[in-house]
């Protein structure tokens, strides 16, 4: 029995080191690393995608009248934003940080199940394909809205299912990502690491893994009705045959808020690891971060009813939800709390991650804070469908979700490519998206309290300055981010540049930062010893 141990580990080490070269290497790629490079090069290239038609949206609404593109293709151009943004761009993202950093933060050889890893990477190839495909199906994309509210959706074209097919896709390769992020944090952190020594990256991202199991099947099961209204006779949310259009809101928010919230509880991870490391402090309040994400996961299934007070919810209801969205600022005010408490009477300096993490804090809380405000029933009445929440999600989920992965792309991309980024080129990327970013989506909040519309093609003049605005806004901010794709990403791949240190954060903590850059393809063959603090490698 030992010698068939012992030559099964030969072998397995032997395969270890006999990695696969130029297309198989990436194709059948069961190591973490290239598996969330893979991730990272396919949601850049859709955040590419939607942002080329975010512009359209905006060369559209430049002036008054209709000036590039008809309604039609117009409410096309939104719907598909929004889906490609949030499935294609934002979430595979996250799941990219995931593979590369969580193995390496706990001290794994690899994430659990690596087959499975490959599988649900390539499952977005095709699901991607089909989404972006639906523009040239007849009738064009989906025109819904990216929330696919009935009845608009069961009167849509052939795209529309391509469109449920392409979620449908989306979504396994979500519950199998997270089922395998759990499994590695739960089952393979190194010995002497306990959940309370783990990184918060780590944290952020079993608790939003968690989230996704639970809500993705809603998700299939709100777009699965729609099909079957469309073909099979049911009557869901068909008002003709005794269905109701409002309880297709119901289930897709049940989803939708907690989504919001897997899109955002990462990005909180990415910050908390930054801000310590240029701070050259702990974290301040480590085990409140813990128990407030925790909180924010667990309230997020309590106000999906927020986004719909004027369906004719009864005013028990609007109550209800009211308090509950508000009751969702405490733990992320103990969040902002902490992050400017570790900063307090720090040894700060400002090198490109700790711009863009500084950054997200400023802008995601007045994000928060126009969140607040939507959350109040009557005012959300007259703000519903305006701008204003346009606005709102937008200070979210860009200076949001997107600046913290720029932070986190600044902060270990050393880790990854073995080379240093430009400091100058950095700050160009970090200082123009600031300032384009506000241009754009800062106006929108005097749009939607005058009462603009949202996914509208045209307008009345008075819109008309802070339209025009807000498009040359958001062509500045879509051209600093191919100045990064250009000036930062690419040159970084091609090895430009300084060759990194091991550390190149002198105050950094974490178990990523014990192994040489680039990562090598295998680490952590062997558990590693950890301190007392879980944060180094001891002999």
């Amino acid at each position: 029995m030992s010698a068939v141990l012992d030559h099964h580990g030969d072998h397995a080490h032997d395969h270890a080191h006999d990695h696969p070269h130029g297309w198989r290497r990436w194709l059948f790629a069961t190591n973490h690393k290239d598996i969330g490079t893979l991730y990272l090069l396919f949601s850049l290239t859709m955040l590419m995608v939607g942002g080329v038609l975010a512009l359209g949206i905006r060369a559209e609404l430049f002036q008054p009248g209709l000036q590039l593109v008809n309604p039609e293709l117009f409410n096309q151009l939104t719907t598909m934003h929004g889906l490609i943004m949030v499935f294609g761009a934002i979430m595979p993202a996250f799941v990219g940080f995931a593979n590369w950093m969580i193995p390496l933060q706990v001290g794994a050889a690899d994430m659990a199940f690596a087959r499975m890893n490959n599988f649900s990477f390539w499952l977005l190839i095709p699901a991607a394909l089909m989404l972006v495909g639906s523009f040239f199906m007849p009738g064009g994309a989906p025109a819904a809205g990216w929330t696919l509210y009935a009845p608009l959706t069961l009167q849509m074209g052939p795209s529309m299912d391509a469109g449920i097919f392409a979620m449908h896709i989306m979504g396994a390769s979500s519950i199998m990502g997270s089922i395998n992020i759990i499994v590695t944090i739960l089952n393979m952190r190194a010995p002497g690491m306990t959940l309370m020594k783990m990184p918060l990256f780590c944290w952020t991202w079993l608790i939003t893994a968690y989230l996704l199991i639970a809500v993705m099947p809603v998700l299939a099961g709100a777009i699965t009705m729609t099909l079957t209204d469309r073909h099979f006779g049911t009557s869901f949310f068909n008002p003709a045959g005794g269905g109701d259009p409002v309880m297709y809101q119901h289930i897709f928010w049940f989803f939708g808020h907690p989504e919001v919230y897997i899109m955002i509880l990462p990005a909180f991870g990415i910050v908390s690891a930054i801000i310590p490391a240029f701070a050259r402090k702990r974290l301040f309040g480590y085990t409140s971060m813990v128990y407030a994400t925790s909180s924010i996961a667990i309230l997020s299934f309590i106000v999906w009813a927020h986004h719909m007070f004027t369906t004719g919810m009864p005013v028990t209801g609007q109550l209800f939800f009211m308090y509950a969205t508000m009751l969702i600022a405490i733990p992320t005010g103990v969040k902002v709390f902490n992050w400017i408490a570790t900063m307090w009477r720090g040894s700060m300096t400002f090198e490109t991650p700790m711009l863009f993490a500084v950054g997200f804090i400023f802008v995601f809380t007045m994000g928060g804070f126009t969140g607040l405000i939507l959350a109040v029933a009557p005012v959300d009445i007259q703000l519903q469908d305006t701008y204003y929440v346009v606005a709102h999600f937008h200070y979210v989920l860009v200076a949001g979700s997107l600046y913290a992965m720029f932070a986190g792309y600044y902060y270990w991309s050393p880790k990854w490519t073995g080379v240093m980024y430009s400091e100058t080129r950095g700050k160009i990327h970090f200082w123009g998206s600031l300032i384009f970013f506000n241009v754009t989506f800062f106006p929108m909040h005097f749009l939607g309290l005058a009462g603009m519309p949202r996914r509208y093609a045209d307008y009345p003049m008075q819109f008309a300055d802070f339209n025009a605005l807000a498009t040359v806004g958001a062509f500045g901010f879509g051209l600093m981010q191919v100045y990064f794709l250009f000036f930062v990403v690419i040159p970084a791949m091609r090895g430009q540049g300084e060759k990194a240190p091991q550390k190149p954060w002198e105050a950094a903590e974490g178990l990523e930062w014990e192994v040489p850059s680039p990562a090598p393809f295998h680490t952590f063959e062997t558990p590693p010893k950890l301190n007392a603090s879980a944060t180094k490698i001891i002999g």
